[in-house]
């Protein structure tokens, strides 16, 4: 995980490119954004698997090639946007260009790689900007169909919309992301870290026994159709907790990732619960 002062920086790069562009509303196009600047972007044979896009550098020239065997649009989005992080933010292209002409990534806050996780965080920032983000994120009910609906506006994947909606939300809400029937991944927000007694699922965790994730990932064809569900819990089924307080869970299965996406809505703790800060800490 990044830690924040590296965040705050990337944030600012990609805050000085949508500003240089004048760019003041949603959604942002990243592709428009490469071609201003004599980037070629061009689609990926679907035949070719395993990396989300690649960034190639032939003299003063550059181009990025994005995946296309995965059928999302917000992804693919967000792939372009990724290797523009790589073409932008300090450092970068000395470091990823140093052994060849070249660069092949995996987008999506999957690598453990810290550059990739940095050209990740661009691509966040960039499509979903901090100030019209939370100005959308505002007008809508926390949960499941916040994330719905700023996919929607930002024209972004539901798994990257998530991530950046718990980074932003005031709510006390998680994001967990599992396959088969284990947590591959979750990122909580900051009101959420801050509850005493709360520490992160590590990955691996079995998903809790009677959660509607698990159950939804049991009923044949649910992930790849992207069923959904619902239902009520508390913090012990999902966290590390000292404590009980309630939940709510929303999950939705993600097509062809084979993957689901959770969104956990904690309660408000009593009176009696006093918070104490934590030092956030992403267990990978």
């Amino acid at each position: 995980m990044l830690d924040e002062l590296k965040r705050q920086a990337i944030e600012k790069c990609a805050g000085t490119v949508l500003e240089d562009d004048q760019i003041i509303a949603l959604p942002v196009k990243p592709v428009e954004i490469a071609e201003r600047r004599g980037i070629l972007v061009e689609p990926k044979p679907s035949s070719a698997k395993g990396v989300s896009g690649m960034l190639v550098k032939a003299g003063d020239n550059f181009a990025i090639a994005y995946a296309t065997h995965i059928s999302s649009e917000g992804f693919r989005r967000f792939s372009v946007a990724h290797e523009l992080g790589h073409y932008f933010i300090p450092g970068h292209p000395e470091a990823i260009f140093a052994n060849g002409n070249q660069h092949v990534s995996h987008a999506g806050f999957v690598a453990g790689d810290p550059i990739e996780l940095e050209a990740d965080h661009f691509a966040a920032s960039l499509l979903m900007p901090r100030a019209l983000f939370v100005r959308a994120m505002d007008r809508r009910r926390d949960g499941m169909d916040a994330v719905q609906g700023l996919a929607e506006v930002c024209e972004t994947s539901l798994t990257a919309t998530a991530i950046r909606y718990a980074e932003l939300s005031s709510a006390r809400v998680a994001v967990v992301v599992s396959s088969s029937t284990t947590i591959d991944y979750c990122f909580m927000s900051k009101s959420l870290r801050t509850v005493k007694g709360i520490r992160w699922p590590r990955k691996g965790r079995p998903l809790p026994k009677l959660s509607a994730t698990l159950g939804l990932r049991k009923r044949p064809g649910a992930v790849d159709s992207r069923e959904a569900d619902s239902t009520d819990g508390d913090t012990t089924d999902w966290f590390d907790s000292d404590h009980e307080l309630s939940l709510s869970e929303e999950v939705i299965g993600l097509g062809e990732y084979g993957r689901t996406l959770t969104v956990l809505t904690v309660d408000e703790p009593d009176d009696d619960d006093d918070d104490a800060e934590q030092s956030p800490q992403f267990l990978r």
